[in-house]
């Protein structure tokens, strides 16, 4: 009885370590933006990164590596890019931050409409009060694998928002910063599920790897056919 209470501890720590240690260890890095969106100013690439650092930690499947640690050593990589310092004595992501991968987003598309409004508020772009107020958001995603510098997952993720509310029903996390005050716009709700789908995502492709892989697929698949439709090529 002894030895099979031994044995059953055994497994269960053994089971443990490599549930704990199955969890891919990852930072999220400062966001960039590519477009003319009015929300965006100079600490939103930072915020962005900080709520999806959030998204990513509320699905309990990733080890996070805090984003105070990645400032410096992508300093560095940078200067290692200008060729200012030697290949040999560059600095290495997965080395000085303990993360096996480096996540990056770039807000690749922005667009709001606000319709039959009733004498609203306009402020940088953004309208409040409409009675009808609608926006998308589309982040390019890439993970990078620090060791090997390899891109290891690319996607486009797109999220939208309507009056009635957001397309993704969850909720997790606050906004930082100065976003806090476009929470419950439409460019709020639309920032919020973008971050939302890709932190769910990260979780299916990199953690879960299971019947969700062939969804996104599913998913992607009708998001590039969308776009084809809507882009007149001659």
């Amino acid at each position: 009885m002894k030895s099979a209470r031994i044995l059953v501890a055994v497994v269960l720590a053994l089971t443990g370590t490599v549930a704990f240690a199955a969890k891919p260890t990852i930072g999220v890095a400062d966001f960039t933006n590519d477009t003319a969106a009015g929300w965006w100013y100079g600490g939103a690439g930072r915020d962005l990164a900080g709520m999806l650092t959030n998204e990513l930690s509320s699905t309990e499947k990733f080890r996070i590596v805090e984003r105070s640690k990645l400032g410096p050593v992508l300093e560095e990589q940078d200067l290692a890019a200008s060729g200012r310092v030697s290949k040999s004595s560059a600095a290495k992501i997965g080395k000085l931050t303990g993360a096996q991968y480096l996540v990056m987003g770039t807000v690749s598309a922005y667009q709001e409409n606000t319709a039959g409004t009733g004498g609203g508020l306009s402020f940088r772009g953004i309208h409040v009060g409409g009675k009808k107020q609608d926006a998308y958001i589309a982040v390019d995603l890439r993970v990078v694998d620090t060791t090997t510098g390899e891109v290891v997952y690319t996607r486009t993720v797109e999220g939208r928002s309507e009056s009635s509310g957001v397309n993704v029903g969850v909720y997790r996390g606050g906004f930082g910063g100065n976003l806090a005050k476009h929470e419950n716009t439409p460019a709020g709700k639309a920032i919020r599920a973008c971050l939302v789908e890709i932190s769910d995502y990260l979780g299916c492709v990199m953690v879960d790897k299971d019947s969700c892989i062939d969804e996104y697929k599913a998913k992607e698949t009708q998001r590039r056919e969308k776009t084809k439709k809507a882009i007149k090529i001659e």
